[in-house]
């Protein structure tokens, strides 16, 4: 079959091939009942543009690459998400590459060696496929300075980052501080917090933004109302119980993420305390059971989807040499629903 080009289309509308051309690109005006006509007669040769010819002479592919650690991990659909406006937008292309690191290592980020060849191997085919850029989405915040090398290509981290590269992440400390002072605006003083691993740096934050509520508003500072948990729902089912044991119990426990969550509901439901009349609870993630739940979970909203937009946003600028202008740290936004009792008169 004979591939239809512009100079068919100037042929049969009478007109030169460069008013085809302005047509097309939309760079000059073209009279109106000229544009009709060649545009009656694209679409009656069903013409369609040959973009890798058009790509060779801008020097521009449009073509973004984007590697997802893992695609079943719940924050990385959402970013997602977020690259496909930005490119559905801008008329943007985006190639995607899964790499299943769940399935691969479990849990075993912290080893890079133990996946690098995947993402090297990613990075070789998308820049094969002449990608203009690349976003790295991680399954959660880390450093991974080293895993991969772009060959001078730009790439944007995001939920993860490196010691040199652009990386978009949310505020986790300011998160925590702002789930704090809800808290406190509800008459809560003696507030626990139950944390995920401490060699995390989303642990590390958090807990920093508890300490500074603490501090900021001069609450008794209890070193027994801090349980370090490890993300599963087990422990925040034991760290729970722990704390139902102390002297004096806290009125509120902000919990790190929403799945530890789960576990201290449980905990708290087979000890006869009533959530939120007798403690009241605030999780992080926002993930989607939160809102079944009974009592729904009033917790943290991860502001992916913009984080993903602000990628794009920032690669962009990068490819075309403007300046980098935007907001690396998204804020998370308070999701008030049915855990939380306020204690005021």
């Amino acid at each position: 079959m004979t591939r239809v080009g512009i100079k068919d289309i100037a042929k049969k509308a009478n007109v030169s091939t460069a008013t085809v051309s302005y047509v097309l690109n939309g760079t000059r005006n073209v009279r109106p009942k000229t544009k009709e006509r060649v545009l009656k007669v694209i679409e009656e040769l069903n013409y369609t543009p040959n973009d890798v010819a058009k790509s060779l002479k801008s020097q521009r592919t449009n073509i973004i690459g984007v590697i997802a650690e893992d695609v079943t991990v719940f924050n990385v659909p959402e970013i997602i998400d977020g690259i496909n406006e930005y490119a559905d937008r801008y008329d943007m292309h985006i190639l995607l590459t899964n790499l299943r690191l769940h399935k691969r290592v479990g849990h075993n980020y912290g080893n890079i060696d133990a996946y690098k060849k995947y993402a090297t191997n990613a990075v070789t085919d998308l820049l094969s496929k002449q990608v203009e850029g690349i976003i790295y989405i991680g399954v959660h915040p880390r450093d991974i300075t080293g895993l991969i090398d772009t060959r001078g290509k730009p790439i944007v981290y995001t939920y993860c980052y490196t010691d040199s590269d652009i990386s978009i992440q949310y505020n986790n400390e300011q998160a925590s501080f702002d789930a704090m002072k809800y808290l406190i605006a509800n008459g809560h003083q003696r507030i626990a917090i139950i944390s995920g691993l401490m060699d995390s740096l989303p642990s590390r934050l958090r807990f920093n933004g508890y300490y500074r509520a603490i501090t900021e508003f001069q609450l008794p500072f209890d070193p027994q109302f801090i349980k370090v948990g490890d993300w599963g729902l087990e422990s925040g089912y034991l760290m729970t119980k722990e704390l139902l044991q102390l002297p004096q119990r806290p009125t509120a426990i902000l919990i790190m993420n929403d799945i530890m969550v789960i576990g201290a509901m449980r905990a708290l439901y087979e000890a006869g305390v009533a959530i939120p009349k007798d403690i009241s609870i605030v999780g992080f993630d926002n993930r989607e059971f939160s809102d079944y739940v009974n009592p729904r979970i009033t917790t943290m909203d991860l502001p992916l989807h913009q984080m993903g937009y602000s990628s794009m946003e920032v690669l962009t600028s990068v490819i075309k040499g403007e300046a980098v202008e935007f907001d690396r740290s998204p804020t998370c936004t308070l999701i008030e629903r049915d855990s939380v009792a306020s204690l005021l008169p």
